[in-house]
């Protein structure tokens, strides 16, 4: 699997985009994805060959784009004259791992690193599409921190919700995280509402993320049981 490091010293202005419903990134996560589409490979091809920067966004309305696992199949998308309208906020990421298999797919690990807030969109570039973006307000987003006594609030709430729906989670893994990289992984991992995930996105920062992903879980959860493990993503 190829990799790369770097960061940009700075955010690009022109940014491509992965639309994804129900798909979260956050700054400092981690999201694997199988990108088969070709337009979405054309995605990848050029990302590697340039910056590496790929932005993660919801379609507001189920309709063209991928929906669903981000790293197994998710559904193919309609055609290139369907676009649905997208969330004003995404996340853009560091193309930091991949593999081309022989048929031309590819695996790929994003890390997250800024939300953005669209100005406008631009005409597509071999299929896929472009957004003219903004950082402004979202620059301090890798310093955020969080006390670890939020974390075992965390773990407490989670415990209650995987309990009630038979959840299968890896508590021992989730337990060795620090409280910053928890709270993005349950954001990530737990199969909330598209626009739930759209909240904790778009929250001011970690504090307000955690105490939205706290009222979430108190509410209570219309899940289907899972039986997966609910763990993060390999860095």
């Amino acid at each position: 699997m190829s990799s790369r490091r770097e960061i940009p010293d700075q955010p690009v202005e022109i940014l491509p985009v992965f639309p994804l419903r129900g798909v979260l990134l956050l700054p400092e996560a981690r999201l694997p994805l199988h990108l088969f589409e070709q337009r979405y490979r054309n995605l990848v091809r050029d990302a590697i060959a340039g910056d590496g920067l790929i932005g993660i966004i919801q379609p507001r309305e189920p309709a063209a784009e991928p929906t669903g696992d981000p790293a197994g199949e998710p559904a193919q998308d309609g055609s290139e004259d369907e676009a649905p309208a997208l969330y004003d906020v995404g996340c853009a990421g560091l193309l930091e791992r991949w593999q081309e298999t022989e048929d031309g797919r590819y695996f790929v690990f994003l890390r997250g690193l800024w939300r953005f807030r669209t100005l406008r969109e631009l005409a597509p570039l071999h299929g896929y599409r472009r957004l003219q973006v903004s950082y402004d307000g979202f620059a301090d987003e890798l310093d955020d921190e969080l006390d670890q006594a939020a974390g075992e609030e965390l773990l407490e709430a989670l415990r209650a919700v995987a309990d009630e729906h038979r959840l299968s989670i890896d508590f021992v893994r989730l337990r060795q995280l620090s409280a910053l990289n928890l709270l993005n992984v349950l954001a990530m991992g737990l199969p909330f509402a598209p626009a739930e995930k759209q909240a904790l996105l778009e929250a001011d920062g970690a504090a307000e993320r955690l105490r939205i992903l706290r009222s979430l879980l108190d509410m209570g959860l219309d899940l289907e049981p899972a039986t997966g493990d609910l763990a993060p993503a390999a860095n």
